[in-house]
């Protein structure tokens, strides 16, 4: 099976940036349309950045300007770069992937089906 681990995650004040990881146990990156969701007391998941194989990419319009998603295929680990953070941005940020062919990173963002993976989570915190 295959493990995400995530890591990065801090309490930082506003304004602050974070970077967070995603390593893969096994390559997805050349299969796997990859991305960030967040979990909020208010909302049980939420698209936040997605990026496919092509290295195309899709971010909620509430982060749009503010965070990166990108990746390393010699590394198997997905990042996210996170610049001026924001109190709302706070949550628990999932990294997950879903092998549908040609799902876009729009379509990732939006999908409401089970990931084929998704990490535990690390925990965002933004005062």
């Amino acid at each position: 099976d295959v493990q995400l681990v995530e890591s990065g995650g801090d309490s930082v004040r506003a304004g602050g940036s974070l970077r967070l990881s995603c390593t893969a146990s096994r390559d997805l990156h050349g299969r796997y349309c990859m991305g960030w969701f967040r979990r909020t007391p208010s909302l049980e998941r939420e698209g936040v950045a997605a990026i496919d194989v092509g290295l195309s990419t899709a971010y909620a319009d509430s982060v749009k300007g503010r965070f990166t998603i990108s990746k390393d295929y010699s590394l198997n680990t997905l990042y996210l770069e996170m610049n001026n953070l924001k109190p709302e941005d706070s949550g628990i940020y999932h990294c997950a992937a879903d092998g549908r062919m040609d799902l876009s990173p729009v379509g990732w963002l939006s999908s409401r089906r089970t990931f084929d993976y998704r990490g535990q989570g690390t925990q965002v915190t933004v005062s």
